[in-house]
């Protein structure tokens, strides 16, 4: 190859890079300054995008997301490996360097490209709580108190014993779940491509993940080696991302509804017992004392699971979890969710709110 066709070719992946970023970060732009912008993405353009690029993925039976990472990864480091071999040997292939380098700048504006049509833009939507027929407030110690107790008996009444299904199972009533709450609640509704469990689930536990969305592909990934009771709810809240809602309190309480008015025993407990950890943990901060009056209400076989979680997530405390926890919280901030990682607990502002609205006057 020419030198001369060498710096064409680089010119044209320069600008075909500069072009993805432009497009990125004009929609990003957009959704941040134009009021509506952002609402009008999600119900206009994004659906488009998981009846295609996210039922395309749906089909096959593994996290697209998660083998193209890999591929991605081997792929990076033989170039690197290769590269390094010729320099050592003093070869003169100071053109394979700078194909590298284009190569990376074009695959990192592609890849936040992908990530602002799938997810960025979506931030900026109205929220779920928006299409909801009572509003968040302020709530009591004492109207805590009363969910939590009402949360623990909901809790010992659905208890089953879980982990019992195939993952083609879970796939299957995970989408139902959400089906069925869509039925309800229109800004839901729609099919759901299949939730995937990766194939290598430990990448997730050793960052205390449960579950991921990945925008790139339009998939809902969930941990498939942690707690089975975890299963259901995780999987119902990563699939709330394919609606274009993103603000994790929001997908908690997605995952909430949809599993507590789920017909599946194993997705109705998962739902009970994730909103009464939620709510626990802000009655915990509150008043121990009823908060341990709630836990020891709970039945043994509750406890247990409980337990085993404990566990299971003690087992990867360490400093990439810990680095895992602070890159989510910069990101969330990023994505203007002040709050960053406390977000996930405010879904007891939406459990309260759910509650008092299911009591009535």
């Amino acid at each position: 190859m020419e030198q001369g066709e060498r710096i064409k070719k680089w010119d044209m992946g320069a600008a075909v890079g500069t072009g993805f970023w432009g497009a990125a970060l004009a929609l990003q732009l957009a959704a941040r300054n134009i009021p509506g912008f952002g609402q009008w993405y999600a119900v206009s353009v994004y659906p488009i995008l998981t009846g295609t690029l996210g039922r395309m993925a749906g089909w096959l039976p593994f996290s697209v997301s998660e083998v193209l990472l890999y591929v991605l990864m081997a792929g990076y480091t033989v170039w690197a490996i290769y590269i390094l071999l010729y320099a050592i040997l003093g070869r003169k292939r100071k053109w394979y360097f700078k194909t590298y380098i284009k190569n990376t700048y074009l695959a990192a504006a592609f890849l936040f490209f992908l990530y602002t049509i799938g997810c960025g833009v979506n931030y900026y939507r109205k929220p779920f709580s928006a299409y909801l027929e009572y509003k968040t407030d302020v709530y009591t110690r004492e109207q805590l108190k009363e969910l939590c107790k009402w949360l623990t008996g909901q809790v010992n009444a659905s208890w089953t014993e879980t982990g019992t299904k195939t993952s083609r199972q879970m796939q299957e009533a995970g989408a139902d779940a959400m089906e069925g709450l869509g039925e309800r609640y229109p800004a839901l509704k729609g099919p759901y491509p299949k939730p995937k469990p990766l194939i290598v689930s430990r990448i997730l536990s050793v960052q205390q993940l449960s579950g991921i969305y990945s925008p790139f592909t339009i998939e809902a990934n969930y941990n498939n080696e942690m707690t089975a009771y975890n299963i259901p709810h995780t999987i119902c809240h990563e699939l709330s991302h394919l609606r274009g809602f993103m603000r994790e309190e929001e997908a908690n309480f997605i995952g909430f509804l949809a599993c507590a008015a789920s017909d599946d025993p194993e997705f109705c407990y998962s739902g009970y017992l994730s909103a009464w950890i939620y709510a626990g943990n802000a009655l915990a901060a509150e008043d121990i004392e009823f908060y341990s009056e709630c836990y020891r209400a709970l039945r043994p076989e509750v406890r247990e699971d409980l337990k085993e979680n404990s566990q299971f997530w003690n087992r990867f405390e360490s400093r990439v979890s810990e680095a895992a926890e602070a890159m989510n919280d910069h990101y969330l901030k990023a994505n203007s969710q002040p709050e960053g990682v406390k977000s996930y607990g405010r879904v007891t502002d939406l459990l309260l709110a759910w509650y008092e609205n299911r009591k009535g006057p």
